[in-house]
């Protein structure tokens, strides 16, 4: 995904500036022709799918949340004593259970994410596109954020819902928090874990996109072909 920001984002460039034609004309030559719009309209398509299959796509995988330490869904704050309080009783497989069906719910929900990222993207304009380019380490990332976040609550944030409901996590989470509000002198709990698991799961496909936005930005390693290393020569 990211590098179809990059991709598009250069093609804005392109055609509507003629100041970064002129930097695109000084580039390297392939096949004794400059980057054209055809190669440019190539790279948006294979920025697409790799960036979607090497970030987005990994997270609706099972364990694609549960499995990655980077986005992990831990318990909420208010619920890291309940944690704590049934393992000490020797509840530890019933806790487990507990935070595992948060991460599969966040799993669930990313698959619903591509169309939205798409959408966003068509709607860069040419100051966005130069504020992403010319941007830090996370610009693309953070002008995602901003377009999509409200879009993409509203669609994770049912499916969520259904996927606790589908499991009986209503039924887990009930048993958990009963068993833990039970214990003598602790304070009762009883916290939204489909807002909750939502945000920890937006917060995770942005961490992702991060991840990957840097690694283009700074490893030419990174840029895995010719056409790629043209495009985004242009923030170098």
């Amino acid at each position: 995904m990211i590098r179809k920001i990059f991709a598009i984002t250069s093609i804005l460039f392109l055609t509507n500036c003629a100041e970064l034609q002129q930097v695109v004309d000084s580039l390297p030559q392939q096949t004794g022709s400059i980057l054209s719009n055809a190669d440019i309209g190539a790279g948006l398509r294979e920025a697409l799918d790799l960036g979607i299959d090497k970030q987005v796509s990994k997270l609706t995988q099972k364990d694609g949340f549960f499995g990655n330490q980077l986005v992990k869904i831990l318990l909420p704050e208010e619920l890291k004593k309940v944690d704590k309080g049934l393992r000490d009783i020797g509840l530890s497989k019933l806790a487990d259970e507990g935070l595992k069906i948060l991460n599969r719910a966040a799993e669930d929900a990313v698959g619903e994410a591509t169309p939205i990222f798409i959408n966003a993207v068509k709607g860069i304009t040419f100051n966005d596109a130069k504020n992403i380019l010319l941007g830090n380490d996370n610009a693309a990332t953070t002008y995602l954020q901003n377009g999509t976040k409200s879009a993409l609550y509203a669609k994770f944030n049912p499916i969520i819902k259904n996927s606790f409901a589908k499991v009986g996590a209503d039924k887990v989470w009930s048993n958990i928090i009963t068993k833990y509000n039970s214990i003598p002198f602790v304070k009762k709990v009883n916290p939204d874990l489909t807002d909750y698991t939502t945000n920890q799961a937006l917060k995770g496909v942005y961490t992702m996109i991060a991840l990957e936005e840097k690694e283009i930005r700074n490893k030419v390693g990174s840029r895995t072909t010719s056409l790629l290393q043209k495009v985004f020569a242009l923030q170098d």
